[in-house]
């Protein structure tokens, strides 16, 4: 037996390596491995032998080693091979998942899949399903997966995006995706129209969720479900979004398997065909093949707003505000101390734009509340991978400078809540159902990595509403520079849940604006809830 990178046991002997050597994958960055499986698979011909059957796409460069993160200058015709062309008509599109532009109340984004190569495709919208009169010309990000072992295929995938600007706040749109040959206006393929909302234009009452660590699952799925019922405005993916990659160091080998995000895409199509999903990146979402940093994948899955500060190399980092919420998203595979692959990847951009933009936030007319979500936890207490000290000591100071009201992580699958911090101390004791002003009394550090990947376990007994076990204390490490582990004994842990879970918050504005955050089993029990309050005049 080998010890599992993931941290949770340990891999089977057989487990096949002929990708990059799990050994030589932990001590190489992102880029030395892109590189390695650039260099080896041309030596053994795969990407000659790949391009002959990869699927026209032109001007996307990625056969030759480019990141596919960014987006061609003009929607790119998607045409099939003559040899293999199919009735469009026999082509149906899946997967369809939302997010928002950098400004929720006007912009809409729309990505989908088709399981082959398709002519002409389009995302028509309207406000009336009946009438969906706009169309617009979608563009194709094409991936090209090549077999990395006899027992894996080489793999064409097709994803497709349509933006949308200068819609209305707070409107219901209709809309269906197509191609020649599959119109989504025609009565046969009525049941495809998918609807969305936009933010509104004065903040109001509204609910979104959150998880991290999902995977393709009987338990993702029952969780997908449980959130549909909340009606959220939006969702929050805090990373390790399918498991596309088991190993979760960034390495690229023959267990790396991309049809996954075939099944991923299908599963949460329910949800995300209506709820945008706003996702990050984690450990499991660096993926080497596609691009130096490995996140080309995730670019051409996925279109996030580009405010951050590299949206072509860093795409799991950005912001956006709905009503009276400022949300921000960020990548900690660039300061993880456990799982330095991507280690200083922006050159401290990231830190630097976190700071700036907690700063414009903060000051900005109509933000209540800063919520704040990324994979790596700061504060957990799992066996598996505890905390994360790179967060700590780049993060930590910045968001209690700037006053950041909720933290969500996911890497521990599991349910874990802190009391109130500051300084990485216990400020306040927040038992379940307790109350906290985060302008004064500090921030509560939220891990709701339960949303469907295998559960993890804490070295104490679990303490849950109706199941309260409170410990003075846990004994426990987080993870140090040099991938070392430093053990510490923590009073801060209140919370803890083995199972699987996910977070719903529901948002009042107002004179004395508040977060109702609530934790949901999956069988729709409750087993935490809290609020976050915010003093006027902070």
């Amino acid at each position: 037996m080998t010890e599992n990178p993931r941290g949770d046991g340990p891999l089977p002997s057989h487990t096949p390596r002929v990708g990059i050597p799990e050994r030589l994958a932990a001590r190489m960055t992102m880029p030395e491995q892109h590189e390695y499986l650039r260099t080896k698979l041309t030596r053994r011909g795969l990407l000659r032998s790949s391009a002959a059957t990869a699927g026209v796409v032109a001007g996307t460069g990625l056969l030759a080693g480019t990141a596919q993160a960014a987006a061609p200058a003009a929607p790119t015709l998607l045409t099939s091979h003559a040899a293999t062309a199919v009735d469009g008509a026999l082509v149906a599109p899946f997967g369809r998942h939302l997010a928002f532009g950098a400004d929720p109340r006007t912009q809409m984004r729309v990505a989908w899949q088709v399981p082959l190569a398709v002519r002409r495709p389009y995302l028509r919208v309207g406000l009336k399903p009946w009438d969906l009169g706009r169309k617009i010309q979608a563009e194709v990000r094409d991936l090209h997966t090549p077999s990395l072992s006899a027992k894996l295929p080489a793999v064409q995938q097709y994803y497709l995006h349509a933006a949308l600007d200068g819609l209305r706040p707070g409107t219901t749109y209709y809309y269906g995706v197509g191609h020649d040959g599959f119109d989504p206006a025609d009565p046969r393929h009525f049941s495809t129209v998918g609807t969305f909302r936009t933010a509104p234009a004065r903040a109001e009452k509204f609910v979104f969720t959150a998880f991290g660590d999902q995977g393709v699952s009987y338990h993702a799925l029952a969780n997908d479900q449980l959130i549909l019922g909340q009606n959220p405005s939006f969702h929050l993916h805090a990373g390790d979004i399918c498991y596309a990659d088991p190993d979760g160091q960034g390495s690229e080998h023959d267990t790396y398997d991309a049809r996954v995000w075939d099944q991923f895409l299908a599963q949460t199509e329910s949800v995300a065909k209506s709820v945008p999903w706003m996702v990050t990146t984690g450990n499991h979402d660096m993926e080497a093949w596609y691009s130096p940093h490995g996140y080309g994948g995730q670019s051409a899955r996925w279109t996030l707003p580009g405010n951050g500060p590299d949206a072509r190399n860093a795409p799991g980092v950005y912001s956006f505000t709905y009503g009276n919420v400022a949300v921000v998203a960020l990548d900690a595979n660039d300061v993880s101390y456990e799982i330095p692959a991507n280690q200083g990847y922006t050159g401290g951009r990231q830190t630097r734009w976190l700071d700036r933009r907690l700063a414009e936030l903060r000051a900005a007319r109509g933000i209540d509340f800063i919520v704040v979500f990324f994979h790596h936890c700061a504060f957990s207490t799992t066996s598996s991978h505890a905390s994360e000290g790179g967060v700590r000591d780049a993060w930590l100071p910045l968001f209690e400078k700037h006053q950041v009201d909720l933290v969500v992580n996911g890497h521990n699958h599991v349910y874990e809540r802190t009391d109130a911090l500051k300084g990485g101390r216990v400020s306040k004791r927040m038992p379940v159902g307790e109350s906290v002003d985060s302008s004064r009394e500090g921030i509560v550090y939220v891990t709701a990595g339960g949303a469907g990947k295998s559960l993890y376990s804490f070295p104490v007994p679990d303490s849950y509403e109706g199941h309260v076990k409170d410990l003075d204390h846990v004994d426990t490490y987080h993870w140090a520079k040099g991938k070392v582990k430093e053990k510490e004994t923590v009073e801060w842990s209140r919370v803890r849940y083995t199972g699987y879970s996910f977070l719903a918050v529901e948002v009042e504005p107002g004179h004395r604006p508040r977060m109702k955050v609530t934790a949901l089993a999956e069988s729709g029990e409750r087993i935490d809830h809290f609020e976050v309050t915010r003093g006027r005049g902070h």
